[in-house]
């Protein structure tokens, strides 16, 4: 159930709050809370009911090792104890490599050593991945003694609560059960509703009418690879760099506003990241959570900068490759990663040195470096990346034949006549959705920042009413946002 259709927004969110806050006002305990729990798991169903067992399973498994981890340290003298710890991350870890990883390491098995196994073909289940590395954070927490309260039906809600199950934010325990146990957050609060709905709204029309408008330009781009010329190579990264942009800007706003709309706060995923002066800045800004769960989870443990500068560059590398493999099973992934290891790599070593740029120089310089980066993230293959960004370099010249259909038009003067007029239109339609989106991006400060910013007014009202039904009236063509895949 995709959160940009009408049975989500018209049926299942609507009923969501309602039996919710009811159920808070008439039935005391834990009740509304399991209603959110029993909601989430129904949402998860409704894609494929055969992978709610999965989701099931690993929430039971992970609370009871966290809740064996929690009672190993409450006793007088004593540590939990590491085995518990391990068992518990490498079930989560083979359970998320089976499904993601399986079909990548047969197929490149095959290639190393010339064998034939056939390819397991594994469904991935949507959200592996996140609820996986929530989960991890949790055992990692209990062990360490920051898990101070277990409660089945809480910890199933602070695991599968639907606003960031699929896509994230990916969440620590302990920023969510106080905030389950904290009896004014389960009665209905006007102003967080109000709050939340305008944030739900602004994510909705990032996603459909931003983010989906760009993406046939994105698609045809990458999907002619072999055959692109100068334009059409900046033309392709440009449209994917804003598409995936808006839609996971979107698909945050959207997340935080419905857990708003509950009195819940999930912790900020998503800051201005193209308004960067640095790589390293950029991953600070860009999806937090998992920048924050690598480098707690991942780059400290690792050894982080206990080691000596040249070691703490070298964890810098490792924690990007697998966090760019964490997105998918496909070398373009571990490229991308390493790509954005090295320039975050090449920032410190700057800093080092006491070295800097003119800020819009460092800015434009980001700017370059992470539109070249999502090329790695978008090709079909490294074949694909390497060549179109040689294209983009001018590997076939600088010229301004542009041949994929999609942005064809505004090449073509022939397309500027009466009979094209229709074409042509739609062409500029998206070529101005382009260049607003890249000015939202670059200069206007987050959704999360102008709700602090503005009070309600007439005039806001109106402005999100009228996203709202240019949003839903643009629904007809419902699509998966790009983070449903990693």
């Amino acid at each position: 159930m995709l959160f940009n259709s009408y049975a989500f927004l018209f049926a299942f969110l609507p009923a969501t709050c309602l039996v919710y806050f009811a159920l808070n006002r008439w039935v005391p305990g834990r009740t509304g809370l399991a209603w959110l729990f029993a909601a989430s798991c129904f949402f998860y169903a409704h894609w494929n009911w055969k992978f709610l067992p999965l989701l099931l399973g690993s929430i039971a498994f992970n609370f009871a090792v966290g809740w064996l981890l929690q009672r190993q340290k409450e006793r007088p003298g004593t540590r939990p104890h590491r085995v518990a710890l391990a068992a518990g991350v490498i079930a989560n870890l083979a359970l998320l490599g089976y499904f993601k990883y399986a079909d990548f390491f047969v197929a490149n098995t095959n290639a190393l050593l010339g064998a034939h196994w056939l390819l397991p073909q594994v469904i991935l289940p949507l959200g592996i991945s996140f609820f996986t590395f929530t989960q991890i954070a949790f055992l990692v927490d209990a062990y360490r003694g920051r898990v101070r309260e277990l409660s089945f039906v809480n910890y199933g809600l602070f695991v599968s609560f639907f606003p960031h199950l699929l896509a994230g934010p990916i969440l620590h325990h302990g920023e969510m059960m106080p905030q389950f146990a904290e009896k004014s957050n389960k009665r209905f609060n006007n102003a967080n509703f109000w709050v939340g709905m305008t944030l739900l709204i602004i994510g909705l029309a990032k996603k459909v009418l931003v983010a989906d408008e760009i993406a046939p330009w994105a698609n045809a781009g990458f999907g002619h690879a072999g055959g692109v010329e100068f334009v059409d190579a900046w033309m392709a990264a440009l449209a994917y760099t804003l598409q995936i942009y808006f839609d996971f800007s979107g698909y945050t706003d959207m997340a935080l506003g419905m857990a708003w709309m509950l009195n819940i706060r999930l912790p900020l995923n998503f800051a201005s990241p193209y308004q960067s002066r640095n790589i390293q800045e950029f991953w600070r800004r860009w999806h937090m959570t998992l920048s924050r769960f690598l480098r707690d989870y991942l780059y400290i443990p690792l050894g982080g900068n206990r080691r000596g500068p040249r070691l703490a560059l070298l964890f810098v590398l490792v924690t990007f490759a697998l966090g760019g493999f964490w997105h998918g099973a496909n070398w373009t992934f571990v490229a991308w990663g390493v790509f954005n290891g090295l320039g975050v790599i090449a920032v410190q070593i700057m800093d080092r040195a006491g070295w800097s740029l003119p800020k819009g120089a460092a800015w434009a310089l980001t700017a370059v470096f992470t539109n070249v980066a999502w090329v790695f993230f978008r090709a079909s293959s490294l074949d694909d990346a390497l060549h179109i960004i040689g294209v983009m370099f001018g590997a076939r010249g600088a010229g301004m034949h542009a041949a994929i259909p999609q942005w064809a038009p505004l090449f073509d003067l022939s397309t500027y006549t009466r009979a094209g007029i229709d074409l042509q239109l739609a062409t500029l339609w998206t070529g101005a959705v382009m260049v607003a989106g890249f000015a939202i991006a670059w200069c206007a400060p987050n959704s999360q920042t102008l709700l602090m910013r503005w009070q309600w007014s007439a005039r806001l009202a109106f402005f999100v009413a009228l996203l709202a039904v240019a949003a839903l009236l643009n629904l007809d063509r419902v699509t998966e946002f790009l983070y449903f895949n990693f």
